[in-house]
């Protein structure tokens, strides 16, 4: 059966997060709706991370296996005239190899948390970022996230019911960087990039470096909640609102 590759983004405003649950629209079921819609068979769409309620994409990356041998640009095409009007875009469709997994193939997966500092509300960016009241100082945020990068046992930045094997993942690149705005205030994105995460993990460890930024930590607290490997340790999880699944690569 002809296997396609879809590189999707979506809002995860309205959604129960990227997987069908009992209850409450997900970016998975919206997805498989629209290839039942247009292809007239029901198809299993595999995702290559199960973001949370509240999470966006720009770079999510799934797969289905179809009947009949369509033109990539069809599928892309037919699938996003049956999405709307829900914030989820295919990007781009692709054929794929007949044993490729957007999940299992992966060998990296790259977020993007933003952080907006600014007394007044959102209101372009609600749902998008999270506010926080303070100026950040992101040069000791970036200091506290050096302290992170590397192949450790996360056991403070894990969700209680993170059903991974194991808490120790490598972590490649937890970077720091400010980018400019218009009007008041500064954004702060965090990028992360490991071959795969923990739940809740790049929450996790924003909150703690919002921490940082705020000056209630230092980058030497941030090592001792690592080592600690003691949930409690951690600092405050940061919102869904501001992470974006940006990158599957392979």
């Amino acid at each position: 059966m002809p296997r396609y590759k879809l590189t999707i983004e979506y809002d995860g405003t309205p959604f129960v997060g990227w997987q069908i649950q009992a209850e409450g629209a997900s970016v998975q079921g919206v997805l498989a709706e629209a290839v039942k819609r247009f292809a007239g068979e029901a198809a299993a769409v595999h995702g290559a991370g199960r973001t949370d309620a509240g999470v966006h994409a720009t770079g999510q990356v799934a797969h289905v296996e179809l009947t009949r041998d369509w033109r990539p640009d069809t599928v892309r095409d037919a699938m996003n005239a049956h999405l709307r009007p829900h914030p989820v875009a295919v990007l781009a469709a692709e054929r794929a190899a007949d044993d490729f997994h957007a999940r299992f193939s992966a060998v990296g997966r790259r977020y993007v948390y933003r952080i907006i500092a600014r007394r007044p509300d959102l209101a372009l960016e609600r749902d998008r970022a999270w506010r926080v009241l303070r100026p950040l100082d992101a040069q000791a945020m970036a200091q506290g996230a050096a302290r992170l990068v590397g192949r450790h046992d996360f056991t403070t930045f894990r969700a209680v019911g993170c059903q991974a094997a194991s808490p120790v993942k490598t972590l490649d690149r937890l970077e720091v960087e400010t980018v400019p705005v218009e009007g008041p205030g500064m954004e702060v994105r965090v990028h992360a990039a490991a071959r795969s995460f923990l739940h809740h993990q790049v929450r996790s460890m924003v909150g703690t470096l919002v921490k940082v930024g705020e000056g209630a930590w230092t980058p030497d607290d941030v090592t001792a909640a690592l080592e600690a490997k003691d949930r409690t340790r951690c600092g405050p999880m940061a919102p869904a609102a501001g992470l974006y699944l940006a990158e599957v690569t392979y």
